[in-house]
């Protein structure tokens, strides 16, 4: 058995079933992140994991241990905030050992365990510093550390990096992912951001109105997306999608503009949806004609907002572009950088 199991997990406010039955296995060490649009349950799921939330059927054994009905205090479970839930009135050391003081522990080895985490998180200079004296990422780090000092069997991250700007955040992202590497707890971390998931986490799971879509590498996710829903949600920017048409040895849109060679296979006259990822598209004076919308340059890449027959296209290319809104080039879509798609069951079409 996995170390952390969950197994039919489910979860309703009066009868509205908000998640339906969730089998999910967490190996020891493994950093799993749990992602999805808001309002998907990601966050009702980390809470009954952390025993917040009761469930409302199945069962959540940890280390060969049913903690389902289990106290949250009981289930040797670390839990990290997205507001950081910080004691404003005691100091940094002070918070990050308040878990060693409830359970009794002297006075000295408080200081110690704060000294030692403070090591590892490049906080021993603020040992003395109260909440309101720190900054977003520095506040985040003491939450980390409250959680470090206990030794938990879990780790259990909610969001935490939401709060911080851009810069910090990347920041912060490098340093959980060196700080699981340094300790090797099991970690289970909710996130809306897949860059984070996809940056952070050994597997990522997929979850859409309270049902796991799909779990993986996120590479392989990211290769091999089971459905068009886990095909947009990620990579960034967003895939491109067309209603598209088998026409012999080509696919094209419903306004006759061919977008690319057929998959083997698929007869003439099927009705497709087609993904393509904005990296993959080139301007190379392929087939499609497409009507530059908006130029964004980055410096490193440009993304290209544009229009094919009536539909929104979003291009990324390496460098610069002499393109201006209004202007017309022709692009080609790779056949085996393709995605298709069926209409009906928005399921994955092996070509």
């Amino acid at each position: 058995m996995a170390f952390l199991n969950l197994s039919d997990i489910r979860k309703a406010f009066a009868h509205f079933e908000i998640i339906h039955g969730i089998d999910l296995e967490v190996e020891e060490g493994e950093f799993v992140a749990l992602v999805g649009p808001s309002g998907c349950g990601k966050s009702t799921l980390l809470r009954m994991i952390a025993g917040l939330e009761n469930t409302s059927g199945g069962s959540i054994v940890l280390d060969g241990r049913d903690v389902t009905q289990a106290a949250p205090k009981h289930r040797d479970i670390a839990m990290v905030f997205q507001n950081y839930a910080l004691y404003p009135h005691m100091t940094v050391a002070e918070n990050m050992s308040f878990s060693l003081r409830l359970a009794g522990a002297s006075k000295e080895a408080r200081k110690a365990a704060a000294r030692d985490v403070a090591e590892i998180l490049g906080l021993e200079d603020l040992l003395e510093r109260y909440p309101r004296q720190l900054s977003g990422g520095q506040r985040q780090r003491v939450a980390m550390g409250r959680a470090i000092v206990r030794k938990p069997k879990v780790f259990l991250f909610d969001e935490p990096l939401s709060n911080l700007d851009a810069k910090l955040r990347v920041q912060m992202r490098a340093e959980i992912k060196a700080l699981h590497q340094r300790l090797k707890i099991t970690t289970v971390y909710v996130t809306h951001d897949q860059i984070e998931a996809m940056t952070l986490a050994d597997r990522i799971v997929v979850l859409r109105d309270g049902r796991i879509e799909q779990s993986g590498a996120p590479l392989a996710l990211y290769d091999d997306p089971a459905n068009t829903f886990v095909a947009g949600f990620i990579g960034s920017p967003a895939m491109n999608f067309f209603d598209g048409v088998c026409d012999g040895d080509t696919i094209s849109t419903n306004a006759g503009t061919v977008l690319c060679q057929a998959a083997t296979g698929l007869p003439s006259g099927r009705k497709v949806i087609v993904g393509v990822r904005p990296e993959h598209i080139r301007l190379d004076g392929g087939p499609a004609r497409v009507t530059v919308s908006v130029v964004e340059p980055s410096g490193s890449h440009t993304q290209i907002h544009a229009k094919l027959d009536d539909t929104d296209l979003t291009i990324s290319v390496e460098g610069r572009v002499g393109l201006a809104p209004g202007d017309k080039c022709n692009v080609t879509f790779p056949r085996e950088a393709t995605f298709y798609f069926d209409p009906n069951s928005q399921l994955r079409i092996a070509a």
